[in-house]
């Protein structure tokens, strides 16, 4: 059997994305209104969200590009192969943020104290991948998070959804008709983000959150995909010579660096210039990155092997030890600024990137290792 290439850029580059996320998160609980009864609030990296867009962007991409041409493989295989990949962290999710819960006094943002059964009910839904409706007692944190335990759980919940789509649905499908969804789903979701001014739903069932989190999966998920299917007809055969690997990594990265941090746009009283910004990137600036990192081919390269490695171990553990640090400052009525505790801060970030390091080789690894034997 004729064997890809490995597109490390793609992995390195989700590492990228992954730091980018944990520098934002630092920021979050800093953020301010931008006016009164908006709704929308500004801060440092505030566009940082969108490296979740990101994420679903290349998911749909490699997993188009690793099981496309895999007619035969049935729903089951696929299925383990994919919880192979993701469960053996989303359980180690769970247990991190259940330890820090209780470090934290075991009470939610107002103060009050989980009993035993809503905590175990909360921790034992996280391990299945089963969040939780506002207002339950298993909303042990009180604002609504699909996943109280660990919050950036909810993009897996939906990632998990989308490769049920995939398996059952969309690699099945002719081009022509999966271009009809992505344009279909980018009208959608671009018209809600022209009236709002703001993409960062999905973690919570309030409001509409389910709709707007399934459908921010599916276009860029399914875009990913149509990409790829792109990708493997026009450039998959021809790559970019080797020596440019790394100057398209630089590249890529540095507009994932440059634009993901950048203000608000415009005002709230015209929330469709942020819009325009978000479409931006997330329709024109995100599938080119992908493009140019999957033509730079399979070159090698320790450092990206390392962050694209690392990249999902960071995206799941650095959350619990958020919630710590928010803690810690007061959070939701957070008076202090970033200035004022940086150090703090910086020991989060580094913090966060050891826990994923020891994780990635005491834990997870080993354990894929073990799963898929």
């Amino acid at each position: 059997m004729q064997s890809k290439s490995h597109l490390l850029l793609l992995d390195a580059l989700r590492g990228v994305a992954a730091l980018i996320v944990l520098y934002y998160h630092c920021f979050e609980c800093f953020g301010y209104e931008v006016a009164e009864g908006s709704g929308l609030f500004t801060q440092h990296c505030d566009h940082g969200y969108l490296a979740v867009d990101f994420f679903f962007l290349l998911s749909g991409f490699v997993i188009a590009y690793a099981y496309d041409d895999r007619k035969s493989m049935g729903f089951g295989s696929f299925a383990k192969r994919r919880l192979i990949r993701l469960h053996p962290m989303v359980i180690a999710g769970a247990v991190i943020g259940l330890v820090t819960f209780l470090i934290d006094g075991g009470t939610s943002w107002e103060g009050v104290v989980a009993s035993p059964a809503n905590l175990t009910l909360a921790f034992v839904l996280s391990l299945l991948m089963l969040p939780v409706y506002p207002g339950w007692g298993a909303d042990v944190r009180g604002n609504g998070e699909m996943f109280p335990l660990n919050g950036p759980q909810w993009s897996l919940f939906f990632e998990y959804i989308g490769n049920v789509i995939y398996a059952l649905l969309l690699r099945r499908l002719p081009t022509k008709i999966l271009a009809v969804i992505v344009a279909a789903s980018g009208v959608l979701l671009g018209t809600h983000v022209l009236q709002g001014g703001y993409l960062g739903e999905g973690w919570s069932f309030i409001g509409n959150g389910f709709c707007w989190g399934l459908l921010r999966m599916l276009f860029p998920y399914s875009l990913g995909m149509l990409l790829c299917r792109i990708y493997m007809k026009k450039r998959a055969a021809k790559p970019f010579d080797k020596k440019y690997f790394i100057p398209v990594f630089v590249a890529c990265s540095a507009a994932l660096i440059a634009l993901l941090p950048m203000p608000f746009v415009g005002s709230p009283d015209k929330p469709w210039m942020n819009g325009l910004y978000i479409l931006f990137l997330t329709m024109i600036v995100f599938p080119a990155i992908i493009w140019a990192a999957a033509s730079a081919g399979a070159g090698e390269s320790k450092f990206c092997s390392f962050i694209g490695e690392l990249s999902y171990p960071l995206y799941i553990v650095h959350y619990p030890l958020m919630y710590m640090f928010y803690r810690y400052h007061g959070f939701p009525n957070v008076t202090c600024t970033m200035a004022d505790v940086w150090p703090m801060a910086v020991a989060t970030f580094l913090g966060s990137i050891v826990l994923a390091v020891i994780f990635l080789y005491a834990y997870d690894k080993p354990v894929r290792r073990w799963l898929s034997r």
